[in-house]
This record gives structure tokens, C-alpha cells and sequence, in this order.
């Protein structure tokens, strides 16, 4: 039984790391999209690329906090704690409050782009 427990733990840590690693990656490929928009912006003058650069680091920022969100819940599958399922709820709660208000961003912001 004990083997299976560390087994189990392995392989939780592994998919947590993957799951950070992911949120990263989402937040390295927003930066790069928007960096993308800035570079292209002197082509478009006559309409600043500030909407769109807002839109898409939104987007990729919401994904990133997904991603981020269930590593925090696979690293308190195994063997989880009070202080540690308490420190989950406050982390999870957070995030979901920033997910949602940053939804509520971009939806305004798609709205003013037309």
C-alpha cells in the first residue's frame, strides 16, 4: 500500500509541474502575441493596438490562472492537510474572483472594439 501511496505522489507532483508549467508557457505565449501587435502597430497607425493587446493578455492570463488553479488542487490530493485544504479555498477563491473580473474585462473590451 505504501508503494502505491509514493507512486500515486509521483505522479501527482509530475502533473502538477506540467500544469505549472503550462500556466508559464501561456503567459510567455501571451507576452509574445502582444509583443507580435506592437511590432506589426507602425503597419496600422491610424488605429492604436491597445484593445488587442489588452484582449489578448487577457485571454492568455485567464488561461494561465486555469492552469495554475488545478496544479493548486492536484498538490493537495495527497494527503491534504486542513491548513492545506484551507490555504486551497483562499487560493482558489482569489483566483476565481481574478478569472472572473478579468472575464468581465475582455467581454467590455470586445464590446468596445465592435
Amino acid at each position: 500500500m505504501e508503494l502505491l501511496e509514493v507512486g500515486l505522489a509521483a505522479i501527482v507532483g509530475v502533473l502538477q509541474l506540467g500544469f505549472e508549467a503550462i500556466s508559464v508557457l501561456c503567459i510567455l505565449l501571451g507576452l509574445i502575441a502582444c509583443l507580435r501587435l506592437v511590432l506589426v502597430q507602425p503597419k496600422r497607425l491610424y488605429t492604436p493596438p491597445f484593445i488587442d493587446i489588452r484582449l489578448t493578455l487577457g485571454s492568455w492570463l485567464a488561461l494561465g490562472l486555469e492552469f495554475q488553479l488545478g496544479a493548486d488542487i492536484l498538490g493537495t490530493t495527497i494527503a491534504p492537510s486542513f491548513e492545506a485544504l484551507g490555504q486551497l479555498a483562499v487560493i482558489a477563491v482569489i483566483r476565481t474572483f481574478l478569472n472572473f473580473f478579468l472575464s468581465k474585462e475582455i467581454e467590455a473590451e470586445v464590446k468596445i472594439k465592435g
